[in-house]
């Protein structure tokens, strides 16, 4: 026989199965003798052992959420920051990707909806759509969307990290250099953005709107901006890409194009995902801690599922130019 579902206990204790969610999940709307009796069936089928029972006899149930659009190399290496951060403590991981059901916008509301409450006592939510979400549980963001958002937020220093990247670009001798953006929506993608315009500016060189592409994060959407800015016959010398994959994507377009990396074209990318230093050539990018990132957030969300207040409610994590192979200084 199977493990008891909700349907069972419903029809066991002869009640809807809303209301053995909400006797078993301690809400309102309950009388004494109905949750008496769907406590008596949970616990004659079996039903304890789940997750909602469990949340139930201990008013939670142990289980840390962390929701992605995709399991992409960003959110992975999170996650097993996420994972270590984790070891050795309370709580189990639950990493949910809830994005894939047509309309991508909001994902994180419908994710909540499912599993806040019933299934985990806090999330952590990466390179969310909304600027707020509400939940029953604690939430951290991690990469967290633009706007004046009240939820506590971790992110690495873009800006900076971006106009580092560019200002190495710009000592190669480089003068004519692209620039593949991030989702708009997001404060990274709108940090790394100044950070290319603050290095340009810095080193008396315009910001030519026509060398900048969007490529939202996504490789597909990044290898069409690739591919408009190397058919031009000004095409730039170098492109800094805001993230790996948009970077991974400019070198594949750049090889169909027949130019060498770094000889035709320099490209910097941002993260330094795993793929990054096994590329040929190996990826020059500047290092984000993502693995610390998923740690960070584990920490504040901790103190906030104990009842505690966060000393800070917003952390940014330093980032670092790692250079390799796809760069050098342009053919004359």
């Amino acid at each position: 026989m199977g493990r008891a579902t909700i349907h069972d206990v419903a029809r066991a204790a002869g009640v809807s199965v809303s209301t053995v969610s909400k006797a078993v999940n301690g809400r309102y709307g309950v009388s004494g003798a109905t949750l008496d009796r769907v406590m008596q069936v949970v616990h004659e089928l079996g039903y304890e052992s789940s997750l909602i029972a469990s949340s139930m006899r201990a008013s939670r149930t142990g289980v840390i959420g962390v929701l992605v659009a995709d399991f992409e190399p960003f959110s992975t290496e999170i996650l097993k920051g996420v994972s270590t951060a984790l070891h050795g403590q309370s709580y189990d991981l639950l990493a949910y990707s809830g994005s894939r059901h047509g309309d991508t916008a909001g994902w994180e509301r419908r994710s909540l909806s499912r599993l806040s409450g019933t299934l985990i006592d806090g999330v952590i939510m990466v390179t969310p759509t909304v600027v707020n979400a509400v939940s029953e549980v604690p939430i951290v963001a991690i990469d967290p969307h633009t706007g004046p958002a009240d939820l506590p937020t971790v992110e690495s220093d873009s800006f900076g990290g971006a106009r580092e990247a560019v200002a190495y670009l710009i000592g190669l001798g480089h003068v004519r250099i692209g620039y593949i953006a991030g989702r708009p929506d997001l404060r990274s993608s709108i940090a790394r953005d100044a950070g290319y315009r603050s290095a340009l500016s810095d080193a008396g060189l315009p910001v030519d709107q026509s060398l900048i592409g969007v490529g939202r994060y996504e490789q597909d959407i990044a290898r069409e901006a690739a591919v408009a800015l190397l058919s031009r016959p000004d095409r730039p010398t170098a492109i800094f890409a805001a993230n790996d994959l948009s970077a991974l994507a400019i070198m594949q377009v750049a090889a169909e194009f027949g130019l060498d990396v770094p000889g035709d074209l320099s490209v910097v990318g941002f993260d330094d995902v795993p793929e990054a230093s096994q590329s040929f050539p190996a990826l020059t990018t500047v290092r984000q801690p993502m693995q610390r990132l998923g740690a960070a957030a584990v920490g504040m969300l901790t103190t906030l599922m104990r009842g505690e207040s966060l000393e800070h409610t917003h952390r940014r994590l330093p980032t670092r130019l790692i250079t390799r192979a796809t760069t050098a200084r342009p053919r004359v």
